[in-house]
């Protein structure tokens, strides 16, 4: 089978990856004009002349990226299967229609307003409380289109800054941990979920992830597949799904935002678990069974941000997997990840910090059950 791509960046070329095995063919639509998958059959269009072309090549189509025209995929899907549908991404792309769906089905989030002008951003900043963090409703992604506000005052700043016709804001949360749930929904609406991980973030730019974490307790794993298993049968989704979350102190789950494909913070699935996201994904879309998602041992995906360090020492740490997107350097860039494994989570967490020591620039890795 041959299965178009949306998008051409490392997430594609990771599902290529994990799709060779399997026999599939990748034809990548790049509608940017700087692609870097560096693999498959590449076809740049950036004026949208080219779609009838690609659309001759390919089985069904897929994406590595939400923030597409809804339009050209809901052309795209009157005349091949695409998986996650045009909803999925209609609605993942707006997050004042991703809250709208969370409140719908009973999925707590923070507290959070949608405004539309400077003042009413100030009265929801004095409504809710600082500090508070303001979004673009679409378009902003690694912590762009937004920005943190400490003071009613600096809301007219932040306005201009984000520059964007309706923010959400939201309240911030008194967390332990950010944490992602990924689940995989088949065709035929069966529905498998990995080991949460917890996700160290900064400047918007996820650095670490870690699964499973030792002291999850099983109740809130529960929790977290009910949620996203709503989601799933609610947009009848088929493919993988990934939904941010915040763990507060009692242990509850508040719901950050969702992504309707392969995630950053499922990255060590590829060596970490028994079947990866990225094969899962393909199995759903093709129909095929999905594969099992628990756990080899504790792992953990380091992202490797701006500039790269020397692979071979990075490859001198036991059981390290170095994973190459072929991108030139430039700040915050994602160009590499790097997927650790070890029997506990205390060997674990130094190996992260050995790993973390050679690369440049890598934040000092501290997780919550230290």
């Amino acid at each position: 089978m041959n299965i178009g791509v949306l998008g051409a960046g490392q997430l594609g070329r990771m599902l290529a990856l994990a799709g060779y095995p399997l026999g599939n063919r990748f034809t990548f639509l790049d509608t940017t004009g700087n692609p870097s998958a560096g693999i498959g059959d590449v076809m740049v269009d950036t004026d949208q002349q080219h779609l009838t072309e690609f659309l001759s090549k390919v089985d069904l189509v897929t994406y590595e990226f939400e923030h597409l025209p809804v339009p050209l995929v809901q052309a795209i899907e009157e005349h091949k299967p695409v998986h996650p549908s045009s909803e999925a991404i209609r609605v993942c792309q707006n997050r004042a229609e991703e809250k709208a769906l969370f409140d719908r089905l009973a999925i707590p989030t923070p507290a959070y307003r949608l405004v539309e002008s400077a003042e009413a951003l100030e009265a929801a900043v004095r409504e809710l409380g600082t500090p508070v963090v303001a979004k673009s409703v679409t378009d902003g992604y690694d912590g762009k289109g937004q920005a943190v506000i400490k003071d009613p005052a600096n809301a007219a700043e932040a306005w201009r800054s984000i520059n964007h016709p309706r923010l959400i804001v939201e309240a911030f949360v008194d967390f332990v941990r950010e944490v992602s749930i990924i689940a995989v929904r088949g065709r035929d609406g069966q529905v498998v979920f990995y080991p949460m991980a917890e996700n160290l973030h900064v400047d918007g730019i996820l650095r670490y992830s870690l699964a499973p974490m030792p002291d999850l307790d099983a109740a809130v794993q529960q929790t977290a597949d009910e949620y996203i298993r709503a989601l799933l049968d609610e947009l009848d989704y088929v493919g993988v799904l990934t939904l941010e979350l915040f763990q507060a102190r009692d242990g509850s789950l508040l719901a950050n935002e969702m992504a309707p494909r392969v995630h950053n913070s499922g990255h060590w699935t590829m060596d970490g678990a028994v079947t990866s996201q990225f094969e899962n994904h393909l199995r759903a879309i093709q129909g095929l069974p999905l594969g099992d998602t628990a756990a080899r041992m504790p792992s953990c995906m380091v992202n490797v941000i701006g500039q790269e360090g020397e692979p071979a020492r990075l490859l001198e740490i036991e059981d390290a997997h170095l994973h190459r997107y072929g991108k030139g350097e430039r700040p915050g860039r994602k160009l590499a990840h790097v997927n650790l494994m070890a029997p506990t989570h205390e060997a674990l967490v130094e190996k992260v910090r050995a790993c973390a020591a050679l690369l440049p620039g890598a934040p000092a890795p501290r997780f919550s059950f230290e």
